[in-house]
């Protein structure tokens, strides 16, 4: 039986992964900040699934989070063969709107430890033989979108690097670039969602059932559902900000919440 680690795993495309992994057999490490919530949600899959489920409390906003969840990858006696890096969240706000040190904050999530995640990670990996890190971007990673965009597009183009220099290890990397999912995404960051047509919307399993369909494939980039993919299809072949009046409304309304 292997184990997974997910970041970000109480809500929504974390906790997808969660149910799904413990569905299928595999024993768990939940990673995310409220240890009440990851305790409820350690218990309910252990009840259901009859798997293993370790939790850590841990803001991978802070240093500590960091190294907290560092220094697990790294433990050889507990070996993780498949880490989730899914922890994230988005910003109430344009440009100059949102404080500088909430956008270092998500530069920290978003870049700086999935970054050190995955290097904690991929040496036991690539020692062993196997294993498998998804990085969880997003479709704003091929628009012009702010920090958040910026930060996801970053995402993509380190796992598609590190795909080939480790081609032929046994250690597999996928970038997950979802639409808009069905999530606590952007109730947290206080973003309503009337802008958002009912047809752009994709379910937490559905996004989740795409990736690891794309991860047994070893395919390094996975756009969930055919309009999504039409859409990052486009983005590639026009010209640079193309899209960008579309993708810098869409989604971001900032009045009333849903």
């Amino acid at each position: 039986m292997t184990t997974a680690l997910i970041t970000g795993a109480t809500a929504g495309i974390g906790a997808a992964y969660a149910n799904r992994l413990a569905r299928d057999g595999r024993d768990l490490v939940l990673v995310a900040r409220d240890g009440d919530r990851l305790a409820a949600t350690a218990a309910e899959l252990t009840a259901r699934h009859g798997v293993q489920v370790e939790t850590l409390s841990a803001d991978l906003a802070t240093e500590a989070g960091i190294e907290a969840v560092e220094d697990r990858l790294r433990d050889a006696s507990r070996p993780v063969d498949l880490l989730v890096n899914n922890a994230g969240f988005g910003h109430r706000g344009t440009y100059l709107d949102v404080p500088v040190q909430d956008e270092l904050d998500m530069l920290k999530v978003h870049i700086e430890a999935v970054l050190r995640l995955t290097t904690a990670a991929v040496p036991g990996m690539r020692e062993r033989g196997f294993g498998a890190v998804v990085n969880v971007a997003s479709v704003a990673a091929f628009l012009p979108r702010g920090t958040y965009g910026a930060t996801k597009a970053w995402v993509v183009n380190f796992t598609l690097g590190i795909a080939r220099d480790l081609a032929g290890s046994g250690v597999r990397l996928q970038a997950l670039c979802p639409g808009f999912t069905r999530t606590e995404f952007h109730q947290r960051a206080g973003m309503g969602t009337s802008s958002i047509p009912a047809w752009s919307w994709l379910t937490a399993d559905r996004v989740v059932d795409a990736s690891l369909r794309d991860l047994a494939r070893n395919r390094p980039l996975c756009v969930p559902s055919k309009r999504y993919k039409a859409a990052v299809t486009a983005a590639r072949l026009l010209p640079p900000g193309g899209l960008g009046k579309i993708s810098n409304t869409a989604g971001r309304d900032y009045g009333k919440k849903p």
